[in-house]
């Protein structure tokens, strides 16, 4: 693309408190560096890789390393400079706000203000918090809260509570892998049919949800025979929108399109902790490489992210 249209809604920002704090409060378990990060940088690499604007979401480890108040007030401290951001530049920036799961009465408190005070753009989640996924009961009255907002949710993997494999950080293999557990489990927990208002992105293109989608469905209705039918399991595997971060090219897109409608691929870089060469490169490869028609090309940069964030049309 030459000029800007892409609408990111995969990519992060790194408050320089929040940076400079990790380390204290248990640091990043996946064994990524936290990047160097200022909006500046942000802009520059939305310029060179025609993105009109970013939805800015705070990544992994979150504020869990957090405790009590503490935890708390760091989701409303990155939820303010966020917001700062955006209205210093809402053509070019959105939010995806942070809450301080597991604290799950905090969770609903933060959504509320991010929602109707600060008028974040939706909610990011990790897939799970010290090893509770999102399909978990304790979970429901967050469930609850984002689906009477109607809430746009992107959910970004969280580590796994299991040990990194030597010289593979986690972001590596282990996210595709934490998204996938996740999402079977709010599938088969039935979060999709009890709370369908809240439209729910996945990272990485549903990490191999595309690729093994049979596997789950048809397996699930062979041991539960009467539970729901894969069909019905299948339509809600469908339901997520799904973003392109690190995940464009030929091998990624023949299972991706396949399997998700194209009306709910979402453009996403994952910038910064991509780092510039490697976020242009999957650029690159999804605008010549993933097979796709130019009406679809123009879909997933810009138009299928439209219905989610009005504001931006």
């Amino acid at each position: 693309m030459t000029t800007n249209e892409r609408i990111d809604v995969h990519t992060h920002l790194v408050p320089p408190f929040w940076g400079d704090a990790l380390p204290e409060h248990g640091g990043d378990p996946s064994g990524w560096k936290t990047p160097d990060w200022s909006p500046e940088a942000h802009l520059n690499f939305m310029d060179t890789n025609g993105i009109a604007t970013s939805v800015l979401s705070l990544t992994a480890p979150s504020v869990v390393g957090w405790d009590g108040r503490e935890r708390r007030e760091m989701a409303r401290r990155v939820n303010e400079y966020t917001a700062g951001l955006v209205s210093e530049r809402p053509d070019r920036f959105g939010n995806f706000a942070t809450v301080p799961l597991p604290d799950v009465e905090g969770a609903v408190a933060e959504i509320d203000y991010a929602l109707d005070e600060l008028h974040a753009d939706g909610i990011v989640l990790l897939t799970n918090y010290e090893g509770v996924y999102l399909g978990d009961d304790r979970y429901t009255p967050v469930w609850e809260r984002l689906n009477s907002h109607r809430a746009v949710v992107f959910i970004h993997p969280g580590h796994p509570l299991l040990p990194t494999l030597s010289g593979v950080p986690g972001p590596i293999v282990d996210y595709p892998f934490d998204t996938t557990r996740n999402a079977v489990h709010m599938v088969y927990n039935g979060i999709t049919t009890r709370f369908p208002d809240a439209r729910i992105i996945l990272s990485h293109a549903g990490g191999f949800v595309p690729y093994a989608a049979l596997r789950f469905v048809l397996a699930r209705a062979a041991f539960d025979p009467d539970g729901p039918t894969s069909d019905e399991l299948l339509a809600q595997l469908r339901s997520f929108y799904f973003d392109t971060a690190l995940s464009s090219g030929a091998f990624a897109f023949a299972s991706l399109t396949e399997f998700a409608d194209s009306s709910r691929i979402l453009f996403g870089s994952d910038f910064p902790y991509a780092p510039p060469a490697l976020g242009t490169h999957f650029t690159e490869l999804l605008d010549s490489k993933s097979g796709l028609t130019a009406e679809q090309s123009t879909a997933i940069n810009r138009t299928n992210a439209i219905p989610l964030f009005p504001r931006l049309s």
